[in-house]
């Protein structure tokens, strides 16, 4: 088995990537920690620190309370990899989700196959550390809704309308949930513990 350490995010770019070396890499790699993605020959490879971690289970954990509170249904699809090679392009991302009626869909299932189930609704993309390859490119491509994107200072929520992604200070998939509260939210866990934070009465 390949395996990668590193002890902070680390990103590696490549340029000239035929699609055939990326899939290869990609079953090589296996279960190892390191995500990529690929947009037409550009090829990056992350391995992630325990801050984008940290960053990226605090944002799931909300993602999945928020659902909970909303009694609807979720599927926390991890960093599953989508791939389609009639757009040449594909990505791991760093947690994504589905719900509703596309939690049905994918229900039962060992794989998925971008090109005949559907795509997560929502991806979480962590960047802590450095500028990483613009992959809103790749989930646009792919019909990903909707991104929440941290850069290491704030949090972005980027809505895909029309085949684009605008920036909105509300979510779109999960109805009534505004970027303000998430970013509240994400302070608070620097100064309270998680059990505090998320079982506040």
């Amino acid at each position: 088995m390949t395996t990668l350490a590193a002890p902070v995010t680390q990103r590696m770019i490549l340029r000239g990537i035929r699609w055939h070396t990326y899939r290869q890499l990609a079953a090589d790699l296996g279960e190892a920690p390191v995500r990529l993605a690929y947009d037409r020959g550009t090829l990056e490879v992350m391995t992630p620190s325990f801050e984008h971690e940290r960053i990226n289970r605090l944002l799931s954990d909300m993602v999945q309370a928020i659902a909970f509170g909303k009694d609807l249904p979720i599927e926390h699809a991890g960093s599953t990899d989508f791939n389609r090679e009639d757009v040449d392009r594909g990505f791991q991302p760093d947690s994504c989700f589905y719900f509703g009626d596309r939690v049905n869909a994918i229900q039962g299932k060992q794989r998925l196959g971008v090109s005949i189930d559907p795509p997560p609704d929502l991806v979480l993309e962590i960047d802590v550390t450095n500028r990483s390859l613009n992959k809103l490119p790749l989930y646009a491509a792919i019909g990903v809704p909707e991104v929440w994107r941290f850069d290491g200072g704030d949090l972005v929520v980027y809505c895909l309308r029309d085949g684009v992604y605008e920036v909105s200070d509300a979510s779109d998939v999960l109805e009534g949930v505004r970027v303000d509260d998430l970013r509240h939210f994400m302070q608070l866990s620097y100064e309270i513990s998680r059990k505090a934070l998320f079982f506040r009465s």
